[in-house]
């Protein structure tokens, strides 16, 4: 996925940290491992990391460090999730879907008390997909079948949903360490998303 990116040097010169301390960070969960992108140079593989999004964390970090110990921090931070569940009224109260979006998915899944970790998720793609204007509702549904069916099968951490349209016909799919992806000339890549990145937010509104 295209973004920003600031290399390892220059985050450190730009925060003051050190070394030790981001790796520190990252032992503890503070700090996405998939964040840490190798690429190769012209001096060889150097270190490079999504530029708003950790700069943003290093901010938060240091701010809530005084009060709070590594380990606290990493429960904010990388709370355990996937055996927790919220109900429609909590998820609607978190602002991770509109009402609108609840209801396109209940019409498909049908009517639920609960709602699991994975469950919230596939809301909450719907919910940028679908509120973006990038897909309409048939394609949601599409989106919707892909990631049940196969969301279990990839790497959360390295995986990312890809929604293509060629000549008015659309599809999507789920791929892992996806790099580089080459299409048909002609096809337009409508939206590539980083499950996760999607995580990440998805529990920034959980906890």
């Amino acid at each position: 996925m295209s973004q920003d990116l600031i290399s390892k040097k220059d985050l450190l010169d730009l925060t003051g940290i050190s070394y030790g301390q981001l790796y520190r960070w990252k032992r503890k969960n503070l700090i996405p491992e998939e964040w840490f992108i190798r690429k190769s140079t012209f001096t060889g593989q150097e270190t490079f990391f999504p530029k708003v999004k950790i700069l943003e964390r290093i901010e938060k970090i240091q701010l809530m460090k005084e009060n709070l110990s590594l380990d606290e921090l990493a429960d904010v931070f990388s709370p355990e999730l996937t055996n927790v569940s919220l109900s429609k009224e909590e998820i609607l109260k978190r602002r991770i879907s509109s009402k609108t979006v609840m209801d396109f998915f209940i019409e498909n899944i049908g009517q639920l008390k609960e709602f699991s970790f994975e469950q919230t998720l596939t809301i909450y793609i719907l919910e940028k997909m679908l509120q973006s204007g990038d897909i309409n509702l048939e394609e949601g549904r599409m989106v919707l079948h892909v990631l049940q069916e196969h969301y279990r099968k990839v790497d959360s951490k390295t995986a990312e949903l890809i929604f293509i349209r060629k000549l008015g016909m659309s599809t999507c799919f789920l791929a892992s360490n996806s790099d580089e992806l080459f299409f048909e000339k002609g096809t337009k890549v409508v939206v590539r998303l980083s499950l996760a990145s999607c995580l990440e937010e998805l529990k920034s509104k959980w906890t």
